[in-house]
């Protein structure tokens, strides 16, 4: 009887149960078109709340202050539509009173559509074919109308974003235009960059038809302009040829902007923006300093580190094994050293060559990458006078050849580790900190290995009986088992090192 009332208990429970489903991040976008609750449940009428604006006459551009009030609530979800098209999309943008009582939540595409790029507009993305809405991606279309060209862009930025026509590719002399957030008010300017100082604002922009977006920390704003404007606004005609940069940054509340935060986007070439629709990407690192960085990390990963494996566990395990009449290990070892010194000399004066002097906001980087080649050519020069093996002062040398050695290998971690974060170069951070982090393991860990190993295999010997042909007969063993080990691991290791090297020249090309 009790296990009836039980069960009729549970029946009647679920007679009178609804699926209700919950959002506990408030971002419900599927309730954007009809602004319904997409709980399950029918919206309850609230006649008791009411919603007010500071000013009832505004035009394109104006704040307006909105405050909701009236008895305790859960949650709201406020949107501004045209007054004459209800059905249609929200309009406008908003911007939170108190972050921690409320959230955006961006719900209709704005007018920027990737989809045309390439036939209908001229589009500069970084990172290629990225989404103009996304939160990585930064956006910059050009698209021609009669005798004016509609120019939209977007970035994930609350400070400004800005593009600039260029003859090349440096900045000064150049056609600018700033997206500038003035306390949550987004002012479109052009302007004219001398050098590297900040850009000169114009009094009269010459821009038409101007709008903006600022949500979820996407800065959008698009405008008109004119192919052909008076020379004297220093303004360049859109129907030439340029290089386009692309930067963003931070700002102060009243406009004031700041150097840009990373280098800018830069295109491979030069382009007619009111020409063939394209769609192209660019480079945010020069392509001498994308070179540096390769030659670099080939030298530092690859061709030394296997280097001092070979010479220090292989002299053994290949000491009757000969390439052009000396020890193979000993060729080897000499060969990925002479190609660590000319990788690193190409890659040294490669930043000099681009900077045309010496770089005074590159930080420690560039006097530890000057320590490092020194270091570099003082290794094959004191090899060259090394004395016999049997020299009384051969452990002198032997001594200064590892300490010195080691020395640049550890200044290399740290000149690496400082320069993935320069401008011209900034790797993907903390992906960057990790990879390198993840290397020096590696390495550490393999040589860790390989000592222990070539320690058990002496205790090994020594652990075997006097008897002379039974230690020949062990050391003969030893050697066998321990060459055979050794190979696997430095097999292992060069793949390891191969994957490693191939992490970073990935993330160069993706710069």
């Amino acid at each position: 009887m009790e296990l009836l009332g039980l069960a009729f208990a549970v029946w009647l429970s679920l007679r009178f149960c609804a699926p209700v489903d919950g959002y506990p991040n408030g971002k419900v976008k599927q309730a954007c078109a009809s602004m319904i609750p997409c709980h399950g449940a029918a919206p309850q009428l609230s006649p008791e709340h009411t919603i007010t604006l500071n000013v009832t006459e505004f035009k394109p551009g104006d704040s307006i202050e909105v405050n909701l009030s009236g008895p305790d609530y859960e949650g709201f979800f406020i949107q501004a539509r045209d007054a004459e098209h209800l059905d249609g999309p929200a309009v406008g943008s908003f911007t939170l009173a108190d972050q921690r009582l409320s959230q955006l939540l961006t719900c209709s595409h704005t007018k920027f559509n990737t989809s045309d790029c390439g036939s209908t507009k001229f589009c500069i993305r970084n990172p290629s074919n990225c989404d103009a809405e996304s939160v990585s991606c930064f956006f910059l279309s050009f698209q021609r109308e009669g005798s004016s060209v509609l120019i939209e862009m977007s970035g994930p930025s609350e400070g400004y974003i800005a593009f600039a026509l260029s003859h090349d590719q440096w900045m000064g002399g150049d056609d600018a235009y700033l997206c500038i957030n003035e306390d949550h008010h987004i002012r479109v300017f052009t302007a004219y960059l001398k050098g590297r100082s900040p850009p000169v604002l114009d009094s009269e922009i010459a821009l038409e038809d101007v709008s903006w977006r600022l949500a979820d920390g996407i800065l959008q704003c698009s405008f008109r302009r004119s192919i052909h404007l008076p020379a004297y606004k220093e303004r360049f005609n859109l129907h030439g040829i340029y290089y386009i940069f692309l930067a963003d940054g931070e700002a102060s509340g009243d406009g004031l902007i700041y150097k840009h935060r990373r280098q800018p986007l830069v295109t491979n070439g030069m382009y007619n923006v009111t020409g063939l629709p394209q769609d192209i990407g660019g480079s945010r690192s020069p392509l001498l300093i994308k070179v540096h960085g390769v030659l670099m990390f080939v030298a530092w990963i690859t061709t030394v580190s296997i280097g001092v494996i070979i010479a220090r566990f292989f002299k053994p395990a290949w000491s009757h094994s000969f390439l052009f009449g000396k020890e193979m290990w000993f060729q080897v070892h000499r060969v990925l050293m002479l190609t660590t010194v000319l990788l690193t000399s190409v890659s040294f004066v490669l930043p000099f060559i681009y900077r045309g002097g010496w770089n005074q906001q590159a930080g420690y980087h560039p006097y530890l990458g000057c320590t490092l080649m020194a270091l570099t050519i003082v290794q094959p020069l004191t090899a060259g006078f090394r004395p016999s093996p049997h020299a009384p002062r051969r452990w002198l040398f032997n001594w200064f050849h590892w300490s010195t050695g080691t020395t640049a290998r550890i200044l290399a971690v740290v000149t690496v580790f400082l320069g993935m974060d320069l401008p011209a170069l900034d790797l993907l951070d903390p992906w960057d900190t990790y990879t390198v982090i993840g290397f020096v393991a590696w390495h550490v860990g393999i040589d860790v290995l390989l000592e222990v190993h070539s320690y058990c295999l002496v205790r090994k010997v020594e652990l075997v009986e006097d008897d002379r042909v039974q230690i020949l007969q062990s050391l003969t063993s030893a050697e066998a088992e321990g060459r055979l080990f050794k190979q696997l691991v430095l097999t292992i290791y060069i793949c390891g090192n191969i994957g490693f090297l191939a992490a970073f020249l990935a993330a160069i090309n993706q710069i």
